[in-house]
């Protein structure tokens, strides 16, 4: 039995119904924002989750991703304050903070953003000379990152960090640099090596000098050696002639003895070198008798 045209009928609207719902079935994913607009007007903002679309009165305007991006520009031409002309190219990380203004702030965003960094940066480094443009990168990063996040807080745009890539300056600045890299090397390399030939020296002269301080310190030890030798000899010859007077005067000795000690005394000083000895009065009685005992036992030597 055919089936009747109205069930056919019913079927397709059914199974077109159906299709019809699943297709306005949405799921938003991490990461990531959706802008739906009803009769095109801003509707929502949807966030992770499932969702579902009024067919053909609601569309999704705009998917924005959440995720941190990388816009890499390409080189820019620069003039510095020296009518230096470079070519610069940044690297900016941005993030979308608010879809709505991403979406309704700005006619292409990205164009926009690419815009205003090269303005900004022409600003920045029209400031500034050659020499400190190419030592400041981390001031111009700084400067750029605070007007970029400024101008594009109205685009739901968050810029987080901005990067000079590259500097290139033109080929005879390059060539200028170079050589007077080299010649700044050359100009170190001089000066270590007087520093290191003045330190040689110093040293050197160091350690004559402190040889010379050990040797004059070395000799005058020694003086002090010898001296108080010789003061301890005088000092022992002192007290032993001390120690002999006081035994004389212990044992009470008459004048015959005193005499005769002078007499030795007298010897002594004499030592065989003198030509003349002039002898007190009170000697030479003593003198001659010693004189005459000295003959008298030469001559009776040969009897024996």
């Amino acid at each position: 039995m055919p089936i009747p045209i109205q069930s056919i009928a019913l079927i397709v609207l059914v199974i077109l119904v159906l299709l019809l719902i699943v297709s306005n079935i949405v799921i938003v994913q991490q990461s990531k924002a959706y802008v739906v607009e009803r009769l095109g007007a801003f509707r929502a903002v949807w966030g992770v989750g499932l969702h579902f679309k009024l067919p053909f009165v609601e569309r999704i305007a705009k998917r924005v991703s959440l995720k941190e991006q990388v816009a890499d520009f390409a080189p820019q031409p620069v003039i510095t304050k020296d009518n230096v002309t470079m070519q610069i190219d940044t690297v900016i990380y941005f993030q979308i903070t608010d879809s709505k203004l991403y979406t309704y702030g700005v006619e292409r965003p990205m164009n926009a953003i690419e815009n205003l960094t090269a303005t900004t940066l022409r600003n920045i480094i029209g400031d500034m000379e050659l020499d400190q443009s190419l030592t400041s990168r981390d001031i111009i990063n700084t400067r750029m990152r605070a007007i970029l996040d400024e101008a594009t807080d109205p685009w739901g745009i968050k810029v987080n960090r901005v990067e000079l890539k590259n500097i290139l300056p033109p080929k005879e600045i390059q060539n200028a640099m170079e050589k007077q890299m080299k010649a700044e090397r050359e100009r170190r390399e001089a000066i270590l090596q007087a520093e290191g030939q003045k330190q040689s020296q110093i040293l050197v002269a160091e350690g004559e000098k402190q040889s010379a301080i050990l040797r004059a310190d070395a000799a005058k030890q020694a003086a002090i050696l010898h001296a108080e030798g010789e003061a301890e000899a005088i000092m022992k010859v002192q007290q032993a002639t001390a120690d002999a007077l006081r035994l004389l005067n212990e044992s009470s000795p008459n004048d015959q003895v005193i005499k005769l000690r002078a007499l030795e005394t007298m010897v002594k000083v004499a030592d065989g070198k003198a030509t003349k000895i002039i002898i007190p009065s009170e000697l030479q009685g003593l003198a001659g008798l010693a004189a005459s005992a000295k003959a008298l036992l030469e001559s009776d030597a040969p009897a024996k």
